[in-house]
């Protein structure tokens, strides 16, 4: 098996876990080399056509939340200046990550130590998906999984001091991608494109 060099862009340590995860799944070469982000929806936006140019070389995949975007096309044409290089992979998660991880309903239950029925079947309709896992950590029989997933009271911030910590050990240990895109359409799109994907490599005076 041939090895696929890549440089990835996410917003958060959370989708570099839930990213590379799914190119280990792939079984398809691929070897990550700089990872790009986690400044959130507005570096990866800033950035998205210098990625797009340097993919020509190299490729790049890029994973970014639909968050309040009307759809996935709407969103990379508003991002894009150029025409997508064949070498740039844009995934969007609808409408956050979140809703992949909901989707692997049993072992998210026992990882958060909740019981499976507060687990949502559609978890891609969910128009806040990180606000509905941090409302079923509220009712985790375990005060460790509380204390680092949910805000403390009377704080402002919107989520735990150790989510994506949490979570990431989740993605890393028992998350089952496959489990997860029976219930996430764009999961299922983004694990195809991934299990497809065969880079262009430029030959010399010849642009693609």
């Amino acid at each position: 098996m041939s090895v696929i060099p890549v440089n990835l862009a996410v917003e958060d340590e959370l989708s570099e876990y839930v990213l590379r995860r799914l190119l280990n799944d792939a079984q398809r070469g691929y070897e990550v080399g700089t990872v790009y982000g986690h400044g959130g929806f507005g570096y990866l936006r800033r950035n998205i056509n210098g990625w797009n140019s340097a993919a020509k070389g190299r490729p790049f995949i890029v994973l970014t939340d639909l968050d309040k975007a009307d759809c996935a096309p709407t969103l990379i044409d508003d991002w894009l200046t150029a025409p997508k290089r064949h070498n740039l992979i844009l995934r969007v998660a609808v409408r956050e990550v979140e809703a992949w991880l909901l989707g692997d309903q049993a072992n998210l239950a026992r990882h958060l130590s909740c019981r499976v029925t507060k687990m949502p079947e559609e978890p891609d309709s969910l128009p806040d998906p990180k606000r509905t896992l941090i409302d079923i950590a509220k009712e985790s029989r375990s005060s460790a999984t509380r204390s680092r997933l949910v805000p403390k009271k009377g704080s402002t911030a919107k989520q735990g001091p150790d989510y994506n910590a949490c979570l990431s050990e989740f993605v890393r240990g028992s998350w089952d991608p496959v489990e997860a895109a029976q219930r996430s359409a764009s999961l299922t799109r983004t694990v195809a494109r991934l299990g497809l994907f065969t880079p262009i490599w430029p030959q010399p005076g010849n642009e693609y």
